[in-house]
């Protein structure tokens, strides 16, 4: 007797509905309880709760919001430029390094990517020990052999956002180097070519050549290091906390310091939605300049 029911190819919701499922669990189920949350006062365990909009008034009117918003932007800012240029450059000088065949191309491919599959924590804690201003710190130890006393690495407010900042480009750097080298290797050769029997230098063919080859890639780049940058604070705790004071406090970190430290749960629910309104809009972004796949 020849069965009528469909072969699950033909029913895609079927074998989709496990992956919904997890993902209702695991992470939309979680976003809806985090923006309900934030339309409370919550705070510590036990107190009673209310439907209120309290929390979004006392983030927008604490004095500490505008400079961490300021903080963020800095630290945002800057990573990515950094992450970007360094990216481009590391990506330029390898692919130039394999078209003479020169030795070591994999070996620097290779250096610059340990900075991106070490853990944030980890990083941060390499960072302090270099940067630790007593006399067990490598660059204060350095900065003592030429004449330097006391140098402020982390204990004051400009330079420790300066090195956090350096920390996270470090950081980065590998990923943006990935995507253009592998965009760079994308470019048809006889581009080069033509450019170099037209009489184009070095920077000129970077520039009329490259560039446009990459500008897809560069957007993309873009979207992902912004987002990945906006939710740094793994990186940031253990390096410096947040300090001195408030100078390092980025938005993820002082989300961190607001639930589990001052038990603050209604406002730190209040910046996460915030948080993740930025980051959603940058995802569709994202999903918007990614290329589709023409219809079969």
């Amino acid at each position: 007797m020849r069965s009528n029911r469909r072969p699950i190819e033909d029913r895609p919701l079927l074998w989709l509905a496990p992956l919904f499922l997890l993902l209702g669990v695991l992470y939309l189920y979680p976003m809806l309880d985090v923006v309900r949350l934030s339309f409370t006062d919550a705070g510590d365990a036990g107190a009673p709760v209310h439907t209120t909009l309290a929390s979004y008034r006392a983030v927008f009117g604490s004095p500490e919001f505008g400079g961490m918003v300021r903080v963020t932007a800095i630290f945002v800012t800057a990573s990515i430029i950094g992450q970007l240029v360094f990216g481009m450059l590391i990506a330029v000088l390898v692919c130039e390094g394999e078209r003479r065949r020169l030795p070591g191309a994999a070996v620097v491919r290779a250096i610059v990517l340990v900075g991106w599959v070490l853990p944030g924590v980890v990083i941060g804690i390499i960072w302090k020990l270099l940067l630790d201003e007593s006399g067990s710190g490598i660059l204060a130890y350095v900065a003592s052999m030429l004449g330097v006393r006391e140098p402020a690495f982390l204990s004051a407010p400009v330079p420790a956002l300066v090195w956090v900042t350096v920390a996270n480009i470090w950081r980065g750097t590998a990923f943006s180097m990935i995507l253009q080298y592998a965009g760079m290797k994308t470019v048809p050769p006889e581009l080069y070519e033509a450019a170099t029997v037209d009489g184009a230098g070095a920077l000129q063919r970077f520039r009329h050549v490259t560039l446009p080859s990459l500008r897809g890639i560069l957007l993309v780049n873009l979207v992902l290091i912004t987002i990945a940058t906006l939710n740094t604070f793994d990186m940031v705790l253990p390096l410096t906390g947040g300090g001195p004071g408030r100078a390092t406090e980025v938005v993820a970190l002082y989300v961190y310091h607001l639930v589990f430290s001052e038990f603050q749960l209604g406002r730190g629910a209040a910046v996460a939605v915030m948080l993740m309104a930025v980051g959603l809009a940058l995802s569709a972004c994202y999903a918007r300049i990614m290329p589709r796949e023409p219809a079969a």
